[in-house]
Formats: C-alpha cells, sequence, structure tokens
C-alpha cells in the first residue's frame, strides 16, 4: 500500500470513529444492552429510551420515535403522511405494513394538468396536492400486532413535547427558511413556524406546538378512530371544500392499511427482507443485489466496484420508470427479481467504460407474474428478535405545506409521487410511466425502502433511508459494503456514496471522494457532479461478541453541526 492510500484509509477510519462519536445523541443502544435505536433526532431517540424503560420493546421504542418525530422533524415526518414498516416479531413472523397516502376518490389522471400542460406546483403545495394520510393507520396496527405497550403509552409523551417546545435545529431552520415563502401563503402553518414579526424561525428558537399536542392527545385517548372518522377528517373535509381541494371526510373514513407480503431475497449467505410495490425500493434493491452477485466484488478495486454500482443503478432505474406502479391498478413483474434476469442484464456492463441505457429491459414473464426526499427512517431492536424498520415521510419539506387550522398537523404532498404525464420528471427528477398514473384510490409510487437482513434465522441488520430515489441506493451500498467487504457498519455508512438514477444521466458522488476515484470514474465516460444532498440512513446491526451497534446518518450529523 503506497503512502497515499494508508493516509487516505487513517482519514476514512478517523472521520468514521468521530461521527460515530459525535452520534450518539442521534443512536443509542441502552444501557442493558437489550435494545437500540437509530433516528434522525436526539429527541426522538430519547423517546424510544424512554418507552425501553418503561417495560417496551423495540416495537414501542419505534412507534415512540415515530411519534416524537411528528413533532421535532415535521419538515420530513408526520401523521399528515405516510409510512412503509418492515418488522421481525419476536415468534420470527415478518410482516410488512403498508401505509402508503391514498389519491382521493376525486383524483383523475389529468388534475395536474391545463391545456395539456403539467402545473408542476400543483402537485406540490396547496390542497391538490395532498394524499390521504396513512401513518396513523399502519402505526396503530404496528402496536396491536407486536408492542406490549399500549397507543397512549407511546404518543403521550410526545404530546408533552409538542406542548412544552423545543429548541430548533439547524437543519430544520435551514428546511424551513428555503420554502419560507410557499409557507407563508398558508396562514395556518406560518402561525406555526413563523415568530412574531413574521420571520421564520431560526436555530435556537423554540417551537411549541399546543394544537398538535392536542390533537395527539385526542388520537391517545380515541385511537385512529378520531383521525380518520372524527373531528380531525371532518375538519379536512371543511378547509379542503373552502381551497378547491379534492379530499373528502369519506376518503379518510375508507382508508385502510394492507398488510403486504415481504419481498425476499438472497445475497450470499444472507436472506434480505424488502417492502413490495408499491415501494420501488424493495424490488430494486434485489435487482441489483442479483446482478451484483454476477461479479467477485471484494476482488475489484474502488474505481471498479463503484463504476459497477453506478451501472446497475442505471439498469433498475431504467426498469422502475417504467414497470413499477401500485400493484392494485399496474401490473409489476415479479421477473424483475429473478437470477436469470439479473444475468441477462449484467451481459449489459462493461468494467472498462460506461454502457448506454436506451430503456427498460423485459423481465421473464412480465405479463404474467405479477406482484398483486425529504423523508425519515427509524430503526430499533431488541435481544428479544424484535426488529423494526420504518421510513416515514410527508414527501418534500413540510409536504404540502398546509397544516389544516385548529389541528397542528402538517398534510403530505404525496400526489407529487404519481407520474402527472409520463416521461415528465417529478420534484425528485424521477420519470415514470402509465403504471404510476394519477388514479383514484391509488398509492403512489415510492422510493422508500426499510430493509431487514437475517443471516440464517438470526436478524443481523435493519436499515433504511431518507432522500428521494436516493433511498435505494443509499440501502443498497450499505448492504453490499458490510455484508460483502466486511465494512464495520460505521464505516460503511460513512465512506463515499455514488448515485445514478438512470434520467438524468448524471452521476452524483459525495464531494469528499477523492481525485483518483473522480478522475478513475471520469476516464469510464462517467458526467458527475459533487452532491451535498445525499439523505439520511438510519442502521443497526448485531454481532455475537459485540451485541448491537446503533448508526445515525454521519452526513446528517455533520449538516446539523455547520448550517
Amino acid at each position: 500500500m503506497n503512502l497515499f492510500k494508508l493516509i487516505l484509509c487513517l482519514w476514512f477510519f478517523f472521520r468514521a470513529v468521530c461521527v460515530y462519536a459525535d452520534s450518539q445523541g442521534y443512536a443509542q443502544v441502552t444501557k442493558d444492552g437489550y435494545g437500540a435505536i437509530a433516528s434522525v433526532n436526539p429527541l426522538a431517540t430519547q423517546a424510544g429510551l424512554n418507552a425501553f424503560a418503561d417495560g417496551g420493546n423495540a416495537v414501542d421504542a419505534a412507534l415512540a420515535v415515530a411519534f416524537t418525530l411528528g413533532v421535532v422533524d415535521g419538515h420530513n415526518s408526520g401523521i399528515g403522511g405516510g409510512c412503509f414498516i418492515l418488522v421481525r416479531t419476536a415468534n420470527g413472523e415478518v410482516l410488512a405494513i403498508d401505509g402508503r397516502e391514498e389519491a382521493p376518490a376525486l383524483a383523475h389522471r389529468d388534475m395536474f394538468l391545463k391545456d395539456g400542460k403539467v402545473q408542476p406546483e400543483w402537485s406540490k403545495s396547496g390542497s391538490l396536492a395532498i394524499g390521504i394520510p396513512g401513518s396513523v393507520a399502519a402505526l396503530d396496527a404496528l402496536q396491536r400486532q407486536a408492542g406490549k405497550l399500549k397507543l397512549k403509552d407511546v404518543i403521550l409523551p410526545a404530546a408533552g413535547v409538542a406542548e412544552q417546545g423545543f429548541a430548533v435545529d439547524q437543519v430544520f431552520a435551514a428546511r424551513l427558511a428555503r420554502v419560507a415563502d410557499t409557507v407563508k401563503q398558508y396562514p395556518a402553518t406560518a402561525q406555526v413556524y413563523f415568530d412574531k414579526q413574521g420571520e421564520p424561525l431560526k436555530a435556537g428558537d423554540r417551537l411549541i406546538q399546543k394544537d398538535l399536542a392536542k390533537t395527539y392527545r385526542k388520537i391517545g385517548k380515541h385511537g385512529p378512530d378520531y383521525f380518520y372518522q372524527g373531528k380531525f377528517a371532518k375538519a379536512v373535509d371543511r378547509w379542503m371544500k373552502k381551497n378547491n381541494g379534492l379530499v373528502r371526510y369519506d376518503d379518510f373514513k375508507n382508508y385502510h392499511i394492507i398488510m403486504r407480503q415481504p419481498i425476499q431475497s438472497q445475497f450470499h449467505e444472507y436472506t434480505i427482507y424488502g417492502f413490495p410495490p408499491p415501494s420501488s425500493g424493495g424490488v430494486h434493491i434485489a435487482q441489483m443485489l442479483n446482478i451484483l452477485q454476477n461479479y467477485d466484488f471484494a476482488r475489484l478495486d474502488e474505481i471498479n466496484r463503484t463504476h459497477l454500482l453506478i451501472e446497475t443503478m442505471k439498469l433498475a432505474f431504467a426498469d422502475r420508470a417504467y414497470w413499477l406502479g401500485d400493484p392494485a391498478f399496474a401490473k409489476v413483474p415479479k421477473g424483475l427479481m429473478a437470477k436469470t434476469y439479473a444475468d441477462e442484464l449484467s451481459k449489459k456492463i462493461t468494467l472498462d467504460k460506461v454502457s448506454i441505457v436506451e430503456k427498460h429491459g423485459m423481465p421473464p414473464k412480465f405479463d404474467t407474474d405479477i406482484f398483486n426526499k425529504h423523508t425519515t427512517h427509524i430503526a430499533t431492536a431488541d435481544k428479544d428478535g424484535n426488529w423494526v424498520a420504518i421510513t416515514t415521510t410527508v414527501n418534500t419539506s413540510f409536504g404540502s405545506k398546509v397544516i389544516i387550522p385548529g389541528t397542528g398537523v402538517v398534510m403530505n404532498n404525496q400526489m407529487d409521487d404519481f407520474s402527472a404525464l409520463p416521461g415528465v420528471p417529478n420534484a425528485f427528477g424521477l420519470v415514470g410511466a402509465e403504471a404510476n398514473a394519477v388514479q383514484p384510490g391509488k398509492r403512489p409510487l415510492s422510493s422508500m425502502s426499510p430493509t431487514l437482513v437475517l443471516k440464517g434465522d438470526k436478524p443481523v441488520l435493519t436499515l433504511g433511508a431518507a432522500g428521494g430515489p436516493t433511498i435505494i441506493t443509499q440501502v443498497l451500498q450499505v448492504i453490499v459494503k458490510q455484508l460483502a467487504l466486511g465494512m464495520p457498519l460505521e464505516e460503511s455508512m460513512s465512506s463515499v456514496r455514488v448515485h445514478h438514477q438512470w434520467k438524468p444521466d448524471t452521476l452524483l458522488i459525495d464531494g469528499f471522494a477523492s481525485d483518483e476515484l473522480k478522475q478513475g470514474l471520469k476516464k469510464k465516460g462517467h458526467a458527475m457532479r459533487d452532491w451535498p444532498g445525499f439523505g439520511a440512513t438510519q442502521a443497526i446491526s448485531w454481532d455475537e461478541d459485540k451485541g448491537f451497534t446503533a448508526v445515525a446518518e454521519p452526513r446528517l450529523i455533520e449538516r446539523n453541526n455547520q448550517e
């Protein structure tokens, strides 16, 4: 090893150790080693620790974290949004709970078009952007299926945080500043997030949310019925009718979670569980891992390993754009995860140069064997064998920017995840086809990728991420670096990331990547941009000797310290 490589390796090790030490407010193992939590906010992680201390398990801890994040991390998630939940219970059962938002009954394919042209802002903010939230129903279902505490036990502490207030952090303040002009258009939202001088709250300012606390307490007392059939649903109905929205009381009343069959695939000696459509993450992580197994990944140098990852991403995202959608409305081929299809796709990759991916592939039995971005991820686990992965979101920062007056609840803008017009990119630059067009009662395609990894019958890793389409590639890279390269979890999360989503044909790469890596990729034909916008991965691993290791996203912690 030459001196440059030695210095680089030492720098990465030092960076990983420092970030891991700094992350302990975000990622924690209980003092007795029974449980572990990783989240994007220390207050939320503490709520999870409190749930453990109150006799709860990893499910209760995850729920306490989720509800608290809805208070302190409202720009990313909350009860006005949706979630995918993947959980491995103590009895060995793996459950996939779909709490994704739905399009209202009055929605239609052309609702974001005017004179045949897409009106992008209509799906990003305001009344038309809002889908029926699913988080409350999904979190309640998780509590009933596998929790030890009661719903009120995990939601009322979060209500207390909302009522007493907390100091806004750097990331929250920066996100609010970026969307302040839009937030101003919605008085109930501005009243919560702006100070008495009419300016957006700054880092260090105290945010008090008394209306949200009242809503939480009502849910704690009456359960999900308050949200879906009670005063909350009626308040939404009234506001929508006054503001040209399409959501109605009956949309809330008719909403239901869907218990789905988890995706199961193999990567070397590990079993990977992912979330099925309308998540695209589970399918394409399995697809990409299948492709990568055709190569001796560990024997490649860093440049060729990275090139191989990029080329694999391009093939998967081309398929995502065409095939993926809500399986109740679109024929999503199971053949996307077939080993034979991965073998076929791997033949399109050459290690010496960039390949041109002109369009999607044709997986086997594509017409007969089918499935019936600003986000946050929560990872928890306990020694009883409960392992939880929850990815939850209101979509882009502060969702639709709408708070329903009197409720304190930020509503999602998940309708932007539909394809307003085939081939036209959404807020994340993703394109879609008819499979993801708007239809009443349909659930939009998502990149959310909660993932569980088992070795034999023992869980060894739970992870997921935030960050729009980079969610999928973040999760892929952590899995590959840990399972194929043997990196410690801290290093696999702090090392260089790349992302390519087929369209646009641009490689995104961490700015701190070495010049050697960047130049090597350029020689192969990659057009790249330094990218500071990778999202946030949360993960927990298990080792028989070390026990739990919980790691929160190092880039998020650095941003919070710098912004």
